[in-house]
């Protein structure tokens, strides 16, 4: 089965990654050279799913797209592939990888939340979101991997970190699309409200906020770098060591969420993920 594998290539997945989730795309590269394709059509998988709350504007539009994803994946279950090159990738995870089918329809039904008009009520359902979403990409890479569901618990802890991370850094684009993430009972705590938000209001009420969502990805992080990682699938979980990097950004003076993207160079994010890589943590 390995070596069948090591003989597939998706260029095509492999490009969307590459231009679209670059974290992802650096950290696939410490995977072994035959799932690494595999990786891609996951990540490239993820990415077309996130982004049809982007591209389309109607409710009922995104759930139809969402549909056909849900039918391509059952159909590459089957051995069958549509026209599409994640379709025909997600036909040879499924041949060559203990990677569940279940589990890509539940990313594509945790991303109806993004079109939902639906804010997170609490911390708690933010923090589910992101482990449904960051933490179930993680599950699935654990698997390709080989590791099964021995790292599930990893998964939940690096997955909520990254995911909760990913929000803050997405807070320009999403709320661009009316989009706030922020716990409403935390903004109703600290006497913020959504209006006001995406209109520019916010001063030290919305740092508050901001610091809350900071502290608990950062408690997750911790808990994740308590986790021992086989070396052959640490590649699923590398993309969290960024996440300390990005949220000490956030945490500098006077920095606004809604109007400062928070990136890291790439060659700084290379060296920080080989010096993980070599300690076999994230």
């Amino acid at each position: 089965m390995e070596a069948m594998a090591g003989e597939l290539t998706h260029p095509g997945c492999e490009e969307l990654v590459r231009r679209h989730d670059r974290d992802r795309f650096l950290a696939a590269l410490f995977a072994p050279g035959p799932l690494r394709p595999h990786l891609h059509a996951l990540y490239a998988f993820n990415y077309e799913i996130a982004r049809i709350a982007e591209s389309v504007t109607e409710p009922m539009m995104a759930e139809i797209r969402r549909q056909w994803w849900r039918e391509t994946v059952d159909e590459a279950a089957k051995g069958r592939a549509r026209r599409h090159d994640v379709a025909e990738a997600l036909r040879d995870v499924f041949a060559h990888t203990a990677a569940e089918p279940a589990r890509f329809i539940d990313l594509i039904d945790v991303r109806a939340k993004d079109d939902s008009g639906e804010e997170f009520a609490s911390m708690a359902e933010l923090e589910s979101y992101a482990d449904g979403t960051a933490g179930e990409v993680m599950r699935i890479a654990a698997r390709i991997l080989g590791a099964g569901d021995r790292l599930d618990a990893l998964s939940r802890a690096a997955g909520m970190a990254y995911g909760l991370t990913g929000l803050l850094r997405a807070m320009p684009h999403r709320a661009a699309r009316a989009k706030l993430d922020l716990p409403r009972d935390l903004m109703a705590q600290l006497g913020l409200s959504r209006d006001g938000l995406l209109a520019g209001e916010g001063g030290e009420a919305l740092d508050a906020a901001l610091h809350a969502v900071i502290e608990r990805a950062l408690r997750h992080l911790d808990a994740a770098r308590a986790f021992q990682i086989d070396h052959g699938a640490l590649a699923a979980f590398l993309p969290t060591s960024l996440c300390g990097h990005y949220l000490r950004a956030m945490l500098r003076p006077g920095f606004d969420p809604f109007r400062q993207g928070c990136e890291i160079a790439q060659w700084r994010r290379q060296l920080i993920l080989l010096a993980r890589a070599f300690r076999t943590r994230i």
